[in-house]
């Protein structure tokens, strides 16, 4: 029963992330290209400052649906398709 808990309390941190349009916009663009820096995907959402990037990256790294990776001084960001194929599948169909 442990196990149910804890997948059903990933699925609502994940469904809230998503409930923001900038965060729900983020794994759009990464759906369709991965490996992308903060600086890449601020030009492509244009509306959206660096510093709030920040804030929703975090937060779609930390309910799992992003995996990061630095090179060098950057963060290259992917969407995290294990997790995005069991809570939200739908995401992978854009």
């Amino acid at each position: 029963m442990e196990h149910a808990s804890t997948g059903i309390e990933q699925a609502v941190k994940i469904h809230k992330a998503l409930g923001e349009q900038t965060r729900y916009k983020i794994i759009q663009i990464l759906s369709a290209e991965s490996n992308l820096c903060p600086a890449d995907l601020e030009n492509r959402l244009v509306t959206v400052a660096l510093s709030t990037l920040s804030h929703h990256l975090k937060q779609l790294s930390d309910c799992g649906l992003l995996t990061s990776q630095k090179k060098g001084t950057y963060i290259y960001y992917s969407l995290n398709t294990d997790t995005v194929q069991k809570f939200a599948p739908y995401l992978l169909d854009t």
